[in-house]
Protein backbone atom coordinates (compact mmCIF):
# COMPACT_ATOMS: atom_id res chain seq x y z
CA UNK A 1 0.00 0.00 0.00
CA UNK A 2 1.29 3.11 -0.85
CA UNK A 3 2.04 5.98 2.00
CA UNK A 4 -1.10 7.99 2.38
CA UNK A 5 1.07 11.87 2.11
CA UNK A 6 -2.06 13.45 2.28
CA UNK A 7 -2.05 12.58 6.11
CA UNK A 8 1.93 13.27 6.18
CA UNK A 9 2.34 16.94 8.20
CA UNK A 10 4.13 19.39 6.33
CA UNK A 11 7.21 20.37 7.45
CA UNK A 12 7.63 23.45 9.66
CA UNK A 13 11.15 25.29 8.52
CA UNK A 14 13.32 27.29 10.64
CA UNK A 15 13.63 31.30 9.90
CA UNK A 16 16.99 31.58 7.44
CA UNK A 17 20.02 34.22 8.25
CA UNK A 18 19.14 35.69 5.05
CA UNK A 19 15.51 36.47 6.14
CA UNK A 20 16.81 38.13 9.23
CA UNK A 21 19.78 40.07 6.79
CA UNK A 22 16.73 41.46 4.61
CA UNK A 23 14.30 42.42 7.17
CA UNK A 24 16.79 44.62 9.34
CA UNK A 25 18.32 46.01 6.52
CA UNK A 26 16.09 46.34 3.70
CA UNK A 27 12.48 46.04 4.81
CA UNK A 28 12.13 47.19 7.88
CA UNK A 29 14.34 50.12 7.11
CA UNK A 30 11.59 51.06 3.91
CA UNK A 31 8.38 49.97 6.09
CA UNK A 32 9.48 52.19 9.39
CA UNK A 33 9.39 55.28 7.23
CA UNK A 34 5.93 55.79 7.86
CA UNK A 35 5.45 55.17 11.31
CA UNK A 36 8.78 57.47 11.61
CA UNK A 37 7.21 60.20 9.54
CA UNK A 38 3.90 60.07 11.80
CA UNK A 39 5.65 60.54 14.82
CA UNK A 40 7.88 62.91 13.33
CA UNK A 41 4.88 65.58 12.26
CA UNK A 42 2.86 64.54 15.93
CA UNK A 43 5.87 65.84 17.99
CA UNK A 44 6.67 68.97 15.41
CA UNK A 45 3.30 69.86 15.44
CA UNK A 46 2.75 69.25 19.81
CA UNK A 47 5.90 70.88 20.59
CA UNK A 48 5.31 73.92 17.89
CA UNK A 49 9.05 73.32 16.45
CA UNK A 50 8.07 73.26 12.94
CA UNK A 51 8.06 76.80 12.61
CA UNK A 52 11.36 77.40 14.39
CA UNK A 53 13.08 74.98 12.10
CA UNK A 54 16.06 75.53 8.76
CA UNK A 55 15.01 75.48 5.67
CA UNK A 56 16.89 72.05 5.76
CA UNK A 57 14.80 70.34 8.68
CA UNK A 58 11.49 72.37 7.22
CA UNK A 59 11.23 70.55 3.86
CA UNK A 60 11.68 67.26 6.09
CA UNK A 61 8.83 68.01 8.05
CA UNK A 62 7.15 68.37 4.60
CA UNK A 63 8.35 65.36 2.83
CA UNK A 64 7.31 63.87 6.49
CA UNK A 65 4.04 65.23 5.84
CA UNK A 66 3.45 64.07 2.70
CA UNK A 67 4.16 60.74 3.70
CA UNK A 68 1.59 61.09 6.16
CA UNK A 69 -0.86 61.86 4.02
CA UNK A 70 -0.32 59.47 1.66
CA UNK A 71 -0.15 56.78 4.18
CA UNK A 72 -3.82 57.60 5.25
CA UNK A 73 -5.07 57.43 1.46
CA UNK A 74 -3.09 54.72 0.64
CA UNK A 75 -5.07 52.64 3.82
CA UNK A 76 -8.13 54.37 2.51
CA UNK A 77 -7.92 52.98 -0.88
CA UNK A 78 -6.47 49.46 1.22
CA UNK A 79 -9.93 49.56 2.83
CA UNK A 80 -11.92 50.42 -0.50
CA UNK A 81 -10.55 47.45 -2.50
CA UNK A 82 -10.75 45.13 0.54
CA UNK A 83 -14.47 44.75 -0.37
CA UNK A 84 -15.37 40.94 -1.46
CA UNK A 85 -14.30 40.27 -4.79
CA UNK A 86 -16.50 42.44 -7.76
CA UNK A 87 -16.15 39.39 -10.20
CA UNK A 88 -19.24 37.67 -10.64
CA UNK A 89 -19.58 34.32 -11.75
CA UNK A 90 -17.16 32.96 -14.16
CA UNK A 91 -18.19 31.96 -17.65
CA UNK A 92 -20.18 28.27 -16.53
CA UNK A 93 -19.18 26.11 -19.45
CA UNK A 94 -15.66 27.06 -19.29
CA UNK A 95 -15.03 26.11 -15.67
CA UNK A 96 -17.23 23.05 -16.13
CA UNK A 97 -14.58 21.77 -19.00
CA UNK A 98 -11.95 23.06 -16.72
CA UNK A 99 -13.02 20.86 -13.77
CA UNK A 100 -13.64 17.88 -15.68
CA UNK A 101 -9.97 18.54 -17.31
CA UNK A 102 -8.69 18.86 -14.44
CA UNK A 103 -9.77 15.67 -12.91
CA UNK A 104 -9.06 13.44 -15.35
CA UNK A 105 -5.44 15.11 -15.09
CA UNK A 106 -2.92 12.42 -14.36
CA UNK A 107 -5.40 9.51 -14.49
CA UNK A 108 -3.67 8.02 -16.96
CA UNK A 109 -1.80 4.70 -16.49
CA UNK A 110 1.60 6.03 -17.42
CA UNK A 111 4.97 4.66 -17.41
CA UNK A 112 7.52 6.26 -14.60
CA UNK A 113 9.54 8.40 -16.97
CA UNK A 114 5.75 10.42 -17.51
CA UNK A 115 4.35 9.81 -20.63
CA UNK A 116 3.56 6.69 -23.64
CA UNK A 117 4.91 7.56 -26.95
CA UNK A 118 2.28 4.91 -28.19
CA UNK A 119 -0.22 7.26 -26.67
CA UNK A 120 0.79 10.85 -27.65
CA UNK A 121 -1.59 10.46 -31.10
CA UNK A 122 -4.50 12.18 -28.94
CA UNK A 123 -4.58 16.20 -27.27
CA UNK A 124 -5.19 14.49 -23.69
CA UNK A 125 -2.17 12.06 -23.32
CA UNK A 126 -2.27 12.31 -19.97
CA UNK A 127 -5.75 11.57 -19.41
CA UNK A 128 -7.96 9.38 -19.99
CA UNK A 129 -11.25 9.63 -22.51
CA UNK A 130 -13.08 8.01 -20.36
CA UNK A 131 -15.68 8.94 -17.86
CA UNK A 132 -13.89 9.25 -13.87
CA UNK A 133 -14.54 6.34 -11.83
CA UNK A 134 -14.20 5.85 -7.78
CA UNK A 135 -10.40 5.27 -7.37
CA UNK A 136 -10.02 3.31 -4.51
CA UNK A 137 -8.05 5.71 -1.68
CA UNK A 138 -4.82 4.26 -1.23
CA UNK A 139 -4.39 4.10 -5.39
CA UNK A 140 -1.75 6.37 -5.70
CA UNK A 141 -3.41 8.41 -8.27
CA UNK A 142 -6.03 9.04 -5.11
CA UNK A 143 -3.53 9.93 -2.79
CA UNK A 144 -1.64 12.53 -5.26
CA UNK A 145 -4.95 14.02 -5.93
CA UNK A 146 -5.62 14.52 -2.07
CA UNK A 147 -2.34 15.45 -1.31
CA UNK A 148 -2.06 18.75 -4.07
CA UNK A 149 -5.98 19.60 -3.23
CA UNK A 150 -5.18 20.17 0.70
CA UNK A 151 -3.04 22.91 -0.23
CA UNK A 152 -5.99 24.55 -0.42
CA UNK A 153 -6.48 23.90 2.91
CA UNK A 154 -3.44 25.37 4.46
CA UNK A 155 -2.27 21.92 3.93
CA UNK A 156 -4.11 20.49 6.63
CA UNK A 157 -4.04 16.83 7.21
CA UNK A 158 -6.93 14.95 4.60
CA UNK A 159 -8.73 13.65 7.82
CA UNK A 160 -9.41 16.96 9.31
CA UNK A 161 -11.15 18.09 6.23
CA UNK A 162 -15.05 17.96 6.75
CA UNK A 163 -17.85 18.59 3.97
CA UNK A 164 -19.10 21.54 5.44
CA UNK A 165 -15.87 23.65 4.61
CA UNK A 166 -15.26 21.63 0.98
CA UNK A 167 -18.91 22.79 0.04
CA UNK A 168 -17.78 26.33 1.41
CA UNK A 169 -14.62 26.01 -0.73
CA UNK A 170 -15.93 24.51 -3.54
CA UNK A 171 -18.93 26.90 -3.99
CA UNK A 172 -16.30 29.88 -3.96
CA UNK A 173 -14.13 27.77 -6.42
CA UNK A 174 -17.38 27.85 -8.91
CA UNK A 175 -19.13 30.24 -8.23
CA UNK A 176 -16.90 33.12 -6.61
CA UNK A 177 -19.49 33.91 -3.75
CA UNK A 178 -20.11 32.41 0.13
CA UNK A 179 -21.91 29.27 0.22
CA UNK A 180 -25.42 30.30 1.59
CA UNK A 181 -28.36 28.51 3.39
CA UNK A 182 -29.25 25.49 1.35
CA UNK A 183 -32.66 26.76 0.91
CA UNK A 184 -31.73 29.80 -1.01
CA UNK A 185 -28.78 28.40 -3.41
CA UNK A 186 -30.28 28.40 -7.09
CA UNK A 187 -31.29 24.93 -7.92
CA UNK A 188 -28.93 25.14 -11.28
CA UNK A 189 -26.36 26.07 -8.74
CA UNK A 190 -26.99 23.47 -6.26
CA UNK A 191 -26.80 20.66 -8.90
CA UNK A 192 -23.86 21.46 -10.45
CA UNK A 193 -22.53 21.91 -7.00
CA UNK A 194 -24.15 18.42 -5.95
CA UNK A 195 -22.35 16.51 -9.32
CA UNK A 196 -18.82 18.72 -8.63
CA UNK A 197 -18.40 17.02 -5.12
CA UNK A 198 -19.11 13.30 -6.57
CA UNK A 199 -16.79 13.69 -9.01
CA UNK A 200 -14.24 15.02 -6.52
CA UNK A 201 -15.02 12.66 -4.19
CA UNK A 202 -14.01 9.61 -6.87
CA UNK A 203 -11.52 11.16 -8.00
CA UNK A 204 -10.11 11.55 -4.15
CA UNK A 205 -11.02 7.91 -3.83
CA UNK A 206 -12.55 8.80 -0.33
CA UNK A 207 -16.40 9.64 1.10
CA UNK A 208 -15.67 13.17 2.85
CA UNK A 209 -16.66 12.76 6.26
CA UNK A 210 -20.09 14.66 7.11
CA UNK A 211 -20.29 17.89 9.41
CA UNK A 212 -18.10 20.73 10.14
CA UNK A 213 -14.76 21.38 11.74
CA UNK A 214 -13.77 25.44 12.40
CA UNK A 215 -10.46 24.64 12.94
CA UNK A 216 -9.98 24.14 9.19
CA UNK A 217 -9.25 26.66 7.49
CA UNK A 218 -9.30 27.19 2.86
CA UNK A 219 -8.37 29.36 0.66
CA UNK A 220 -10.42 31.57 -0.66
CA UNK A 221 -8.49 34.53 -2.83
CA UNK A 222 -11.03 36.54 -3.85
CA UNK A 223 -13.04 36.12 -0.44
CA UNK A 224 -10.41 36.04 1.88
CA UNK A 225 -9.38 39.52 3.44
CA UNK A 226 -7.33 41.68 1.35
CA UNK A 227 -3.63 41.38 2.13
CA UNK A 228 -1.56 44.63 1.82
CA UNK A 229 1.13 46.02 3.51
CA UNK A 230 2.18 49.51 4.08
CA UNK A 231 4.77 51.46 1.88
CA UNK A 232 6.32 54.63 1.65
CA UNK A 233 5.56 57.41 -1.08
CA UNK A 234 9.21 57.62 -1.68
CA UNK A 235 9.47 54.31 -3.10
CA UNK A 236 6.48 54.80 -5.40
CA UNK A 237 8.00 57.94 -6.63
CA UNK A 238 11.34 56.19 -7.23
CA UNK A 239 9.89 53.63 -9.43
CA UNK A 240 7.52 55.77 -11.41
CA UNK A 241 10.76 58.07 -12.22
CA UNK A 242 12.97 55.24 -12.99
CA UNK A 243 10.03 53.62 -15.11
CA UNK A 244 9.63 56.66 -17.17
CA UNK A 245 13.46 57.36 -17.12
CA UNK A 246 13.64 53.41 -19.27
CA UNK A 247 10.75 54.86 -21.14
CA UNK A 248 12.86 57.70 -22.69
CA UNK A 249 15.53 55.49 -22.86
CA UNK A 250 13.81 52.36 -24.64
CA UNK A 251 12.60 54.94 -27.21
CA UNK A 252 15.76 57.00 -28.16
CA UNK A 253 18.18 53.91 -28.02
CA UNK A 254 16.47 51.25 -28.91
CA UNK A 255 13.45 53.04 -31.34
CA UNK A 256 10.25 51.89 -29.23
CA UNK A 257 7.73 54.32 -29.50
CA UNK A 258 4.99 54.52 -26.83
CA UNK A 259 0.85 52.93 -28.13
CA UNK A 260 -2.20 53.44 -26.28
CA UNK A 261 -4.79 51.06 -27.77
CA UNK A 262 -7.95 50.84 -26.45
CA UNK A 263 -6.91 51.31 -23.21
CA UNK A 264 -4.03 48.90 -23.85
CA UNK A 265 -0.42 50.54 -23.20
CA UNK A 266 2.69 49.13 -25.14
CA UNK A 267 6.38 49.96 -26.43
CA UNK A 268 6.68 48.90 -30.31
CA UNK A 269 9.58 48.78 -32.57
CA UNK A 270 9.39 47.97 -36.47
CA UNK A 271 12.43 47.61 -38.02
CA UNK A 272 13.18 49.62 -41.01
CA UNK A 273 12.13 47.75 -44.45
CA UNK A 274 10.40 44.85 -42.39
CA UNK A 275 7.73 43.39 -44.35
CA UNK A 276 5.25 40.85 -43.18
CA UNK A 277 6.00 38.85 -45.59
CA UNK A 278 9.70 38.45 -46.23
CA UNK A 279 10.61 39.84 -42.62
CA UNK A 280 11.50 37.86 -38.79
CA UNK A 281 8.03 36.86 -37.12
CA UNK A 282 7.23 39.85 -34.47
CA UNK A 283 8.01 38.80 -30.96
CA UNK A 284 5.38 39.95 -28.52
CA UNK A 285 6.50 40.20 -24.68
CA UNK A 286 4.04 40.24 -21.42
CA UNK A 287 6.15 41.02 -18.25
CA UNK A 288 4.73 39.60 -14.80
CA UNK A 289 4.39 41.32 -11.23
CA UNK A 290 6.75 43.46 -10.01
CA UNK A 291 8.53 46.65 -10.97
CA UNK A 292 7.31 46.93 -15.09
CA UNK A 293 10.12 48.04 -17.12
CA UNK A 294 12.38 48.37 -14.28
CA UNK A 295 12.12 44.73 -13.49
CA UNK A 296 13.31 43.77 -16.66
CA UNK A 297 15.49 46.01 -18.72
CA UNK A 298 18.11 43.96 -18.80
CA UNK A 299 16.59 41.10 -20.74
CA UNK A 300 14.30 43.11 -23.04
CA UNK A 301 17.95 45.23 -24.26
CA UNK A 302 19.48 41.72 -24.66
CA UNK A 303 16.68 40.69 -26.72
CA UNK A 304 16.07 43.89 -28.56
CA UNK A 305 19.63 44.35 -29.64
CA UNK A 306 20.19 40.56 -30.42
CA UNK A 307 17.45 40.62 -32.56
CA UNK A 308 17.32 44.38 -34.67
CA UNK A 309 15.62 43.06 -37.72
CA UNK A 310 12.95 41.96 -35.64
CA UNK A 311 9.36 43.75 -34.65
CA UNK A 312 8.68 44.25 -31.22
CA UNK A 313 5.96 44.41 -29.12
CA UNK A 314 6.40 45.06 -24.56
CA UNK A 315 3.04 44.96 -23.37
CA UNK A 316 2.77 47.89 -20.41
CA UNK A 317 0.92 46.47 -17.60
CA UNK A 318 0.29 49.18 -14.80
CA UNK A 319 -1.85 47.66 -12.71
CA UNK A 320 0.97 45.46 -11.80
CA UNK A 321 3.39 47.59 -12.06
CA UNK A 322 3.49 49.62 -8.92
CA UNK A 323 2.44 52.58 -10.88
CA UNK A 324 0.64 54.01 -8.14
CA UNK A 325 0.02 57.43 -10.42
CA UNK A 326 -1.22 55.83 -13.25
CA UNK A 327 -5.13 56.20 -13.72
CA UNK A 328 -6.03 52.41 -14.38
CA UNK A 329 -3.75 51.25 -11.47
CA UNK A 330 -6.77 49.76 -9.40
CA UNK A 331 -8.33 48.67 -12.61
CA UNK A 332 -7.22 45.43 -14.18
CA UNK A 333 -8.04 44.84 -17.95
CA UNK A 334 -10.73 42.06 -17.95
CA UNK A 335 -9.83 38.93 -20.16
CA UNK A 336 -12.25 39.95 -22.85
CA UNK A 337 -11.39 43.32 -23.10
CA UNK A 338 -7.64 42.78 -22.84
CA UNK A 339 -7.64 39.24 -25.43
CA UNK A 340 -9.39 41.95 -27.84
CA UNK A 341 -7.73 44.75 -27.77
CA UNK A 342 -4.44 43.10 -28.47
CA UNK A 343 -5.60 41.14 -31.13
CA UNK A 344 -7.11 44.54 -32.72
CA UNK A 345 -3.76 45.74 -32.17
CA UNK A 346 -1.91 43.00 -33.67
CA UNK A 347 -3.92 43.20 -36.35
CA UNK A 348 -3.85 46.98 -37.05
CA UNK A 349 0.03 46.20 -36.80
CA UNK A 350 -0.65 43.73 -39.82
CA UNK A 351 1.11 41.02 -37.74
CA UNK A 352 -1.96 38.74 -38.27
CA UNK A 353 -4.96 38.81 -40.45
CA UNK A 354 -8.28 39.22 -39.54
CA UNK A 355 -9.98 37.05 -41.46
CA UNK A 356 -7.73 34.03 -41.46
CA UNK A 357 -6.97 34.19 -37.91
CA UNK A 358 -11.09 34.64 -37.04
CA UNK A 359 -12.38 31.48 -38.99
CA UNK A 360 -12.02 28.33 -37.34
CA UNK A 361 -11.99 26.68 -40.70
CA UNK A 362 -8.95 28.12 -41.73
CA UNK A 363 -5.99 26.29 -41.83
CA UNK A 364 -1.97 27.78 -40.70
CA UNK A 365 -0.48 25.84 -43.97
CA UNK A 366 -2.77 28.26 -46.25
CA UNK A 367 -1.79 31.76 -44.48
CA UNK A 368 1.65 33.66 -45.22
CA UNK A 369 4.80 32.28 -44.08
CA UNK A 370 5.06 34.82 -41.21
CA UNK A 371 1.67 35.97 -39.85
CA UNK A 372 1.09 35.78 -36.72
CA UNK A 373 3.35 36.31 -33.76
CA UNK A 374 5.78 34.55 -31.08
CA UNK A 375 4.97 35.08 -27.81
CA UNK A 376 7.13 35.01 -24.43
CA UNK A 377 5.64 35.70 -21.30
CA UNK A 378 6.83 35.54 -17.78
CA UNK A 379 5.12 33.90 -14.83
CA UNK A 380 1.75 35.74 -14.14
CA UNK A 381 2.20 37.50 -17.79
CA UNK A 382 1.43 33.42 -18.88
CA UNK A 383 -2.27 34.06 -17.33
CA UNK A 384 -2.51 36.46 -20.63
CA UNK A 385 -0.32 34.62 -22.84
CA UNK A 386 -3.34 31.82 -21.99
CA UNK A 387 -6.30 33.94 -22.63
CA UNK A 388 -5.10 34.84 -25.97
CA UNK A 389 -4.35 31.38 -26.91
CA UNK A 390 -8.04 30.45 -25.58
CA UNK A 391 -9.35 33.62 -27.91
CA UNK A 392 -7.22 34.10 -30.63
CA UNK A 393 -4.68 30.29 -31.01
CA UNK A 394 -4.22 30.75 -34.39
CA UNK A 395 -2.41 34.59 -33.75
CA UNK A 396 -0.08 33.28 -31.71
CA UNK A 397 2.09 30.63 -33.99
CA UNK A 398 5.07 30.25 -31.71
CA UNK A 399 4.99 30.35 -27.46
CA UNK A 400 7.87 30.72 -25.11
CA UNK A 401 6.52 30.05 -21.31
CA UNK A 402 9.19 31.12 -18.70
CA UNK A 403 8.29 30.36 -14.95
CA UNK A 404 4.29 29.95 -15.91
CA UNK A 405 1.99 30.11 -13.36
CA UNK A 406 -1.09 29.32 -15.66
CA UNK A 407 -0.15 25.57 -15.55
CA UNK A 408 -1.43 23.18 -12.75
CA UNK A 409 -2.67 26.75 -11.35
CA UNK A 410 -5.90 24.62 -9.77
CA UNK A 411 -3.37 23.21 -7.33
CA UNK A 412 -2.97 25.90 -5.06
CA UNK A 413 0.64 26.16 -4.66
CA UNK A 414 0.97 29.32 -6.34
CA UNK A 415 -2.00 31.23 -4.31
CA UNK A 416 -0.60 29.52 -1.36
CA UNK A 417 3.10 30.34 -1.93
CA UNK A 418 2.70 33.72 -3.01
CA UNK A 419 -0.06 35.01 -0.86
CA UNK A 420 -0.63 32.86 2.36
CA UNK A 421 2.55 30.66 3.13
CA UNK A 422 4.58 31.94 6.13
CA UNK A 423 7.99 33.71 5.26
CA UNK A 424 10.74 31.75 6.06
CA UNK A 425 13.63 33.00 3.99
CA UNK A 426 14.77 35.99 2.40
CA UNK A 427 13.78 35.53 -0.98
CA UNK A 428 9.97 35.40 0.54
CA UNK A 429 10.37 38.06 1.89
CA UNK A 430 11.23 39.95 -0.67
CA UNK A 431 8.44 38.46 -2.38
CA UNK A 432 5.98 39.17 0.22
CA UNK A 433 6.57 42.89 0.95
CA UNK A 434 7.33 44.07 -2.32
CA UNK A 435 5.19 42.18 -4.25
CA UNK A 436 2.52 39.78 -3.26
CA UNK A 437 1.45 42.80 -0.64
CA UNK A 438 1.35 46.01 -2.89
CA UNK A 439 -1.48 47.38 -2.92
CA UNK A 440 -1.95 47.07 -6.89
CA UNK A 441 -0.78 43.61 -7.14
CA UNK A 442 -3.16 42.27 -4.34
CA UNK A 443 -6.00 43.65 -5.38
CA UNK A 444 -5.55 42.35 -9.49
CA UNK A 445 -4.85 38.87 -7.72
CA UNK A 446 -7.00 38.52 -4.75
CA UNK A 447 -9.84 40.49 -5.96
CA UNK A 448 -9.79 39.82 -9.65
CA UNK A 449 -9.12 36.18 -9.70
CA UNK A 450 -10.66 33.83 -11.58
CA UNK A 451 -8.75 30.24 -11.73
CA UNK A 452 -10.70 28.58 -14.56
CA UNK A 453 -10.17 32.21 -16.82
CA UNK A 454 -6.34 32.01 -15.55
CA UNK A 455 -5.51 28.25 -16.01
CA UNK A 456 -4.37 26.67 -19.26
CA UNK A 457 -3.91 22.96 -20.39
CA UNK A 458 -1.89 21.11 -22.89
CA UNK A 459 -4.39 21.28 -25.66
CA UNK A 460 -5.29 24.60 -25.59
CA UNK A 461 -1.54 25.13 -27.13
CA UNK A 462 -0.88 25.18 -30.59
CA UNK A 463 1.54 22.42 -31.42
CA UNK A 464 2.69 22.17 -27.65
CA UNK A 465 4.80 18.80 -28.41
CA UNK A 466 6.86 20.74 -31.08
CA UNK A 467 10.33 22.10 -29.62
CA UNK A 468 10.38 24.94 -32.63
CA UNK A 469 6.76 26.13 -31.56
CA UNK A 470 6.34 25.44 -27.96
CA UNK A 471 9.21 26.43 -25.56
CA UNK A 472 8.77 25.82 -21.43
CA UNK A 473 11.08 26.78 -18.96
CA UNK A 474 11.33 25.81 -15.59
CA UNK A 475 13.39 26.08 -12.29
CA UNK A 476 13.24 23.57 -9.77
CA UNK A 477 13.69 25.98 -7.19
CA UNK A 478 11.18 28.07 -7.97
CA UNK A 479 9.52 29.45 -4.72
CA UNK A 480 6.36 30.28 -6.54
CA UNK A 481 5.30 27.64 -8.89
CA UNK A 482 5.77 23.86 -7.99
CA UNK A 483 7.79 23.81 -10.67
CA UNK A 484 8.32 19.65 -10.67
CA UNK A 485 4.42 19.18 -10.79
CA UNK A 486 3.89 21.35 -14.24
CA UNK A 487 7.47 19.93 -15.42
CA UNK A 488 5.06 15.90 -14.49
CA UNK A 489 2.15 17.58 -16.14
CA UNK A 490 4.08 18.82 -19.36
CA UNK A 491 6.07 15.46 -19.49
CA UNK A 492 2.66 13.57 -19.16
CA UNK A 493 1.42 14.76 -22.11
CA UNK A 494 4.45 14.27 -24.59
CA UNK A 495 6.55 17.73 -23.87
CA UNK A 496 10.17 16.73 -24.26
CA UNK A 497 12.83 18.78 -26.16
CA UNK A 498 10.56 21.71 -26.13
CA UNK A 499 11.00 21.92 -22.18
CA UNK A 500 13.86 23.69 -20.60
CA UNK A 501 14.40 22.49 -16.68
CA UNK A 502 16.92 23.72 -14.35
CA UNK A 503 16.72 22.03 -11.05
CA UNK A 504 19.02 25.10 -9.47
CA UNK A 505 17.09 27.85 -10.95
CA UNK A 506 14.85 29.95 -9.01
CA UNK A 507 12.05 32.26 -10.14
CA UNK A 508 13.10 34.21 -13.55
CA UNK A 509 16.53 32.89 -13.36
CA UNK A 510 15.77 32.41 -16.99
CA UNK A 511 15.44 35.15 -17.64
CA UNK A 512 18.47 36.89 -16.17
CA UNK A 513 20.98 37.69 -18.64
CA UNK A 514 24.19 35.52 -19.37
CA UNK A 515 22.38 32.62 -17.42
CA UNK A 516 21.86 28.92 -19.25
CA UNK A 517 18.07 29.69 -19.74
CA UNK A 518 17.94 32.76 -20.97
CA UNK A 519 20.45 31.64 -24.21
CA UNK A 520 18.69 29.28 -24.48
CA UNK A 521 15.92 31.51 -25.01
CA UNK A 522 17.46 33.44 -27.48
CA UNK A 523 18.76 30.01 -29.14
CA UNK A 524 15.25 29.62 -29.64
CA UNK A 525 14.12 32.85 -30.88
CA UNK A 526 16.92 32.66 -33.35
CA UNK A 527 15.62 29.39 -34.76
CA UNK A 528 12.57 30.92 -36.41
Amino acid sequence: MAPDLAEKPYPVHRYTLDFYLLLLLVVLPLWSLVPLSWGFVLFSVYTGSYWQHSWTRCAFVLAALCEVVFSAYYYYLSCRQAAPSPLGPGKQHEIKLAYTRLLKTGLADLPEDGHDEESMNGPRAGSPAEPIVHLDQDDPRAIDFRHCLRTWFFKAPWSSIRLAEFRKWLYWAMFNADLPPTDQIPHSYRTALDEALDLLQKRCGITLEEGSNPETEFIRLSRDPLKTSFRPLLLYVLVYCVNRYLRRTFRHKYNLRYTLHNGLECLIRIPENWTVSTGARPLVFIHGLGLGLLQYTLPLSQLITSFPTRPILILLQPQISQDFFHPQYLKPIPRDEMTDSLASLLIDLGWVDKLKQDSPDSDDDDAPPNKGVTMLSHSNGSVTHAWMLKSHPRMITHSCFVDPVTFCLWEGDVCYNFVYKPCRTGIELIMRYFVSTELGVANCLQRHFDWASSSLFFEEIPNARDPARALFLLGGKDDILHAERVKRYLTSHGVREGLWYDPEARHGQALMTGTPGFQHIKNWLASH
